[in-house]
């Protein structure tokens, strides 16, 4: 759960800061094709699910393997609303990854050990979470507040037009 939840919140942050222009473009084209970061997690997702299969990692490994594999889901499902729609807008999404942020939170609680099994890896995987959580809340109100100062206008002439 923590490499999906950390990945999937620092790549939305990531493209949050992209589009409002707070971080410089990294997006990687080819022949002017973006390819999105859901195709990195595919590649991770088949190459892991390989390595799992053929060699069964046991102790370290394969505790690296789940949070690799983690980290693949967080990059894959990161861009569900474009596998959904078959394209579409980032920002037509805010509501959908806000809600799967707070579904892999409660997931992240309600499969948690008990507290007497609380170890100390488990507080700071939890802090490292809440964090990103917290600063990815700020992004997201930071990066809203600026697209909704530069297109709220056109926007709401939009949707004002196309009411009847």
């Amino acid at each position: 759960m923590f490499g999906f939840i950390s990945t999937f919140i620092l790549s939305r942050t990531c493209v949050f800061l992209i589009m409002s222009k707070e971080m410089p473009n990294f997006y990687f084209f080819l022949h002017g094709t973006h390819v999105h970061h859901l195709n990195y997690g595919i590649f991770l997702l088949s190459g892991i699910c390989g390595y799992s299969v053929f060699q069964r990692p046991v102790g370290r490994a394969a505790e690296i393997t789940a949070l690799l594999y983690g980290v693949a889901m967080g990059l894959t499902f990161d861009e569900f609303g474009m596998w959904l729609h078959l394209g579409g807008s980032y920002w037509q999404r805010a509501s959908v990854d806000a809600v799967i942020v707070v579904a892999a939170l409660f997931a992240m609680v309600a499969f948690a050990p008990a507290l007497k099994n609380f170890e100390s890896q488990h507080f700071w995987e939890f802090a490292v979470v809440l964090i990103l959580v917290i600063a990815f809340g700020v992004v997201l109100y930071v990066a809203g507040t600026r697209l909704g100062t530069k297109f709220g206008p056109t926007l709401e002439s939009l949707e004002m037009s196309s009411s009847p």
